[in-house]
């Protein structure tokens, strides 16, 4: 049987920043256009719904929190998304229509007790909500607007596409959380993000050599003037340009298949080859022949079995 060919797509975009229903909205505008481009899977940044919300401190330092912090968290609060939700259901409508598989990064409320988490929500292309991964650890700051997950997070799904899974920003750089996922088998591997350093590229084309799997990174282009003018004056030490995007897909041998794209919005797209894929596992397979499992073994706990859609 000869391998197969996937058509990809990655979004670099600018969010509407705090203004969920105009998420929904852009969401569906670039849908329209990964269908139009006859991508199968589309990847969107991290918390594109509503926003990563680069720069502001909602007004608090160790010990002390403001009232003036609690209102911008209402904000957030109310702009991020619900599992569910009719806004949810736009989207998923809109996938069913288009007819491809998506992966969605967003702010997700909880219905109970409200706290939110960055997740990736993973939609089949008749719309269904297939599953969501929730961030296992926010970094830094974002712990404080965000909780923690746990295992039965690491989801993974056995696709007619391929077999598709991955981790979200900073995740990308715990390397028990990466081998987590590979021992799933994973083929691509999706990293959305808001890390628009140079170095980031390093990081995606390392994960690609390490799992030899094809590696989805999409991150957003947001500039200081893209803010809601009620916080203009919470970024005035902050530069022009606050996200310069660098969304990338790369090969099982850390070849740039396309991207990365600075500075601008754009659609990536890829045609991925899994002939290559499987090429790529001579050498190496660090779950396969390249594993020494009478010297390393990993416990996962309550990590999911992959999913067959």
């Amino acid at each position: 049987m000869h391998p197969k060919t996937v058509k990809v797509g990655v979004v670099q975009a600018t969010p509407a920043l705090f203004d969920l229903a105009k998420s929904v909205e852009l969401v569906i505008s670039w849908i329209e256009k990964g269908t139009q481009a006859g991508c199968q899977l589309l990847l969107f940044p991290e918390t594109f719904i509503p926003c990563y919300p680069r720069g502001l401190r909602f007004d608090a330092v160790v010990g002390r929190r403001s009232e003036k912090g609690r209102a911008m968290w209402l904000d957030y609060w109310t702009n991020s998304i619900e599992v569910g939700s009719p806004e949810m259901n736009r989207i998923s409508e809109a996938i069913n229509k288009a007819g491809l598989f998506v992966a969605l990064g967003v702010t997700e409320r909880e219905p109970v007790g409200g706290s939110l988490h960055c997740s990736l929500l993973y939609f089949g292309k008749d719309g269904q909500l297939l599953g969501k991964h929730r961030k296992l650890k926010p970094t830094g700051l974002e712990r404080f607007i965000w909780g923690q997950s746990d295992g039965d997070s690491l989801v993974s799904f056995d696709t007619e596409l391929g077999k598709i899974g991955g981790l979200i920003c900073w995740e990308n750089y715990m390397p028990l959380a990466r081998t987590a996922m590979y021992q799933k088998g994973i083929e691509i591997y999706l990293a959305p993000t808001a890390d628009a350093r140079p170095a980031w590229q390093s990081t995606v084309q390392h994960i690609a050599l390490e799992g030899r799997c094809f590696v989805l990174a999409g991150n957003q282009y947001v500039t200081k003037a893209d803010y809601p003018e009620r916080y203009q004056n919470e970024l005035a030490d902050e530069p022009a340009v606050m996200s310069r995007g660098g969304s990338v897909i790369v090969s099982p041998m850390g070849e740039i298949l396309a991207g990365p794209l600075w500075d601008q919005e754009g659609l990536l797209t890829a045609e991925l080859d899994f002939a290559e894929l499987i090429k790529s596992k001579l050498d190496f397979d660090c779950v396969g022949h390249y594993a020494r499992p009478d010297v390393f073994q990993l416990l996962v706990v309550n990590q999911p079995d992959m999913v067959r859609v």
